[in-house]
């Protein structure tokens, strides 16, 4: 298989994802956003800015995503809970429950979205759909932490990393560079 068949197969598995894993970035920019002053940003800052650019967040997320509510809210045991983002993924044939962090990644985050992702597939799941999957997007990620976290966990959750910006152009030159060196 040639390094162009390579490339384009794994394109291909994104444009039709056979699973999650397929679907789901590691890393996600939102240099969209055009957002000034970043280190004072809020959770409802980046949700409200997500929304307003939309079409692109759902071209950056990829395809088969459709947008289905903001804020859902959810009662459990006589208190409402919100997830920041429901998507349906027409695909998978699953909802996607994304939620949104301001900082690095902590273990509770995840707790809390396995919470909304269980609530999903015992009270939202059709008997058609497939198990709902979690997208946990954070500033930053410590790869064992995460491994340790997801440890046993029986449900489709994901920590993607997100950018406001695009990295330097030195940086994007860098990696270019060493990923045609492993060619």
């Amino acid at each position: 298989m040639t390094c162009s068949d390579l490339a384009f197969a794994e394109l291909e598995a994104k444009l039709t994802p056979a699973n999650p894993t397929d679907a789901i970035k590691s890393v996600y920019f939102f240099d969209f956003l055009d957002l000034t002053n970043t280190h004072l940003i809020e959770e409802s800052d980046l949700e409200e800015a997500l929304i307003d650019h939309l079409e692109k967040f759902i071209l950056e997320l990829g395809n088969g995503f459709f947008f289905e509510a903001r804020q859902k809210r959810m009662l459990i045991d006589d208190e409402y809970y919100f997830v920041d983002l429901v998507f349906y993924h027409r695909i998978l044939k699953c909802h996607i429950l994304i939620d949104l962090k301001i900082d690095k990644f902590k273990h509770e985050h995840l707790s809390q979205l396995n919470s909304y992702v269980g609530y999903y597939k015992d009270q939202v799941k059709q008997a058609d759909d497939y198990v709902p999957v979690g997208i946990l997007l954070c500033t930053e990620k410590g790869k064992k932490m995460v491994e340790y976290a997801l440890a046993g966990m029986e449900e489709k959750l994901f920590v993607s990393k997100y950018l406001l910006q695009l990295p330097a152009k030195e940086m994007l030159e860098l990696f270019i560079t060493n990923e045609l060196r492993k060619l």
